[in-house]
């Protein structure tokens, strides 16, 4: 793939590393596309054409040159994110659009919608919305979550549950782990360790990988050991279970933006709760460490923004940013794209796959914000950010 760019294409470019830009094309017939620059993983100077939605590794007559000297990435993956969530739960679907445009524009083209209250499966029949992939409804028990997000059962529901938002999903089941015990002031796992073992084998029967919300330290020992796939946040995580999840290749999103709001939370927890507001306080001042054993033990470990709720859409640059302190650039990098992409079982960029591409104008292994700022995104082969302007 690696090369110049070929003379005599004869069309204009759009944004160059000038950063001169002229108007996106938008006719079907103008999404023949060229772009030249250094393509991530493998760093090398490559031209690469766009026809028809796809990628393709030769020439393509009448391709618009759209960058040179740029950096190319394989489009972002936010994988920990809730499209139709909102503060009180469910939200209206043009509230759900503009969550999902939000993150489009920002890069990330490929979601794990880690639990919505709402049905989202309208968006796949949009060209211009990214690629999700959900995992159903959050399941908790009755008070021991937050209101209006999750299905809540009692434990002797768990696997019917799980069996229904498997059937709901796109592969994946979301269970909360832990939450916050009234009775105990402090958080508390959610379900007894062999309930949640023969929910997961249930889930697994079913052709579904199962992840799990988990502050704290109990419910992540616990559920780790019952086979669960995924631990999303997982600050409650110790040298064992770190050590069995690199075993077995449990995934970790550990959502680095949610997490600067557990003062936040003890905070508000305080008055009725000391010893959960103290317990969040200090999951929140070992943080940083406990993700970064993770990444050091070898636990696949990707980027999750926890968008939705009262988190913003669209942060994706900034999960990067703050992932790249504790494992360096490439990690990062390759948790928000080439790596989680084959995680989630995307096809790697390649002649002939989906063209969803993000452009930077400078090299984001040098400097990882970059990626807040993305200068074009291409999804299915058309450009959609930055948007026609009125």
């Amino acid at each position: 793939m690696s090369g110049h760019a070929p003379p005599g294409l004869g069309e204009p470019e759009f944004f160059a590393h000038s950063h001169a830009a002229a108007p996106v094309p938008t006719a079907p017939e103008a999404q023949r596309l060229h772009l030249h620059g250094v393509l991530l993983p493998g760093g090398e100077q490559t031209d690469l054409w766009v026809a028809d939605g796809l990628v393709r590794t030769e020439p393509v007559p009448g391709a618009v040159t759209v960058c040179r000297d740029a950096w190319i990435l394989p489009g972002l993956v936010d994988a920990h994110c809730h499209v139709g969530l909102g503060s009180q739960g469910p939200v209206a679907d043009e509230v759900a659009e503009a969550q999902a445009l939000a993150d489009r524009d920002a890069g990330t083209l490929l979601i794990r919608d880690a639990g919505s209250p709402v049905d989202t499966h309208w968006i796949d029949a949009r060209e211009d919305l990214p690629r999700i992939i959900r995992a159903g409804r959050h399941i908790a028990r009755p008070r021991r979550y937050i209101r209006h997000y999750a299905e809540e059962v009692e434990p002797e529901e768990l696997i019917a549950e799980v069996a229904r938002q498997a059937r709901r999903g796109d592969g994946w089941v979301k269970l909360v782990g832990d939450w916050i015990d009234r009775d105990a002031g402090d958080l508390a796992p959610l379900w007894p360790s062999d309930v949640a073992a023969a929910a997961i084998a249930k889930a697994h029967e079913l052709g579904a990988r199962v992840t799990a919300h988990c502050f704290g330290e109990e419910s992540v020992h616990e559920l780790v050991r019952a086979g669960i796939d995924g631990i999303e946040h997982g600050t409650g995580l110790d040298a064992s279970t770190i050590a069995l999840m690199a075993q077995r290749q449990v995934a970790l999103v550990p959502t680095l933006v949610n997490l600067e709001n557990f003062p936040a939370f003890a905070d508000a927890g305080e008055e009725k709760f000391p010893a959960y507001a103290a317990h969040m306080r200090a999951l929140h001042a070992r943080r940083f460490a406990t993700i970064s054993a993770a990444v050091e033990a070898g636990v696949p470990v990707y980027a999750g923004t926890d968008a939705g709720g009262t988190i913003s859409h669209g942060l994706i640059g900034t999960e990067i940013t703050m992932l790249a302190a504790l494992g360096g650039a490439d990690f990062a990098l390759g948790s928000a794209s080439w790596r989680a992409r084959e995680w989630l079982g995307a096809p790697p960029l390649a002649d002939g796959a989906g063209a969803d591409l993000v452009v930077y104008a400078a090299d984001p292994r040098r400097d990882p914000s970059v990626t807040r700022h993305p200068e074009l995104v291409i999804l299915r082969g058309r450009v959609v950010h930055p948007s026609r302007p009125a």
